[in-house]
């Protein structure tokens, strides 16, 4: 009798997200590829911050998803603060730099906003002053020319949250001409850990975290009960395993921690389990009415970033995911 040939294993189906209230997730993008649009044909993202300002490129993101609030940033060095003598002059020579690229006509009709400095790190008070002085001229400057900015910028973790008081006049004039706040958040070995939950676990309703859901520190603890409630973006969020002071192995982005999650009883579909856990943020954020979006780092990864990718495996389950959590 013939030995019949063994019977493969069958991969099990992924369970569908349910349809639910309308997402805050969106993308970073640091070039143009074709796989982006697959998800901006969703109608759905809700947010998107490019490095690549090319204006036909940000005109076919406009075509494709009106509805998706666009960001952009252009290279610039880091920010010297501690060098910081003349924010005033500094704020007239980004402007300089900036404004004829963001004032070309098809640029201006597609952007909704710009940031300036990438991650600054007041050391100190006096730093955080003069960051908002740089800041609020920005967005003066800026606004005369029609453009709107989005403000701070801050990494994970940052600034200490003592220092917001002396952020006020970036606050105040954006506000006063219609900007956003910018905030990073990232956590690692899952986007909970940090939160109030177990840190390795499954909870509901965290209140708040040291690194994801740190934005509520900010807005509960000083923005709110000084009248500067601002719209909130965060231009970066994800796993990123450079966060300091945290469990599990080495690695930088999601791909890193496929096996720890697999350890801790997350399974083998490391992928699914990214979008489980960027669902959990997104239920978080779709409770606070100023966040207007979150980019997960990184949509077409930069050389090094890699292990950040969400436009490979990760793409068909986040699709799912926002399809059925339509913006309007």
């Amino acid at each position: 009798m013939p030995t019949l040939p063994p019977t493969a294993t069958p991969t099990p189906t992924a369970t569908p997200f349910p349809p639910g209230p309308p997402t805050r997730l969106g993308l970073f993008i640091s070039r143009n590829d074709p796989r982006i649009f697959d998800l901006l044909r969703t109608g759905n993202v809700a947010l998107v911050k490019t490095l690549e300002y090319d204006p036909n490129f940000a005109a076919e993101i406009k075509r494709t998803s009106p509805h998706t609030l666009l960001i952009g940033r252009i290279d610039l060095p880091q920010i010297d603060l501690a060098g910081l003598h003349d924010p005033t002059g500094a704020a007239r020579a980004f402007a300089d730099k900036l404004l004829p690229i963001a004032t070309e006509a098809r640029r201006l009709a597609a952007f909704d906003g710009w940031e300036a400095y990438n991650e600054p790190v007041p050391a100190d008070v006096e730093q955080m002053g003069r960051l908002a002085a740089f800041e609020a001229e920005r967005v003066r400057l800026l606004a005369a020319a029609g453009v709107r900015s989005v403000i701070g910028n801050f990494g994970t973790g940052h600034p200490p949250l003592e220092f917001w008081p002396y952020f006020r006049p970036a606050l105040e004039a954006a506000i006063e001409h219609k900007g956003y706040l910018g905030l990073h958040e990232y956590s690692a070995p899952t986007m909970q850990f940090g939160t109030s939950q177990d840190p390795l676990g499954w909870g509901s309703d965290p209140e708040g975290g040291w690194l994801t859901l740190r934005y509520r520190k900010v807005y509960r603890g000083y923005l709110e009960p000084n009248g500067l409630v601002l719209p909130l973006l965060l231009t970066e969020v994800g796993v990123d395993g450079l966060v300091g002071n945290r469990p599990g192995p080495a690695g930088m982005g999601w791909r890193d921690f496929a096996a720890y999650w697999d350890q801790l009883g997350m399974g083998t579909d490391a992928p699914g389990n990214y979008v489980e856990q960027l669902a959990w943020y997104d239920a978080q954020l779709q409770q606070d009415d100023y966040v207007r979006g979150a980019a997960i780092f990184a949509a077409a990864a930069s050389p090094g970033w890699e292990s950040y990718e969400v436009l490979d495996r990760v793409l068909p389950f986040l699709k799912q995911y926002i399809s059925v959590h339509p913006l309007r």
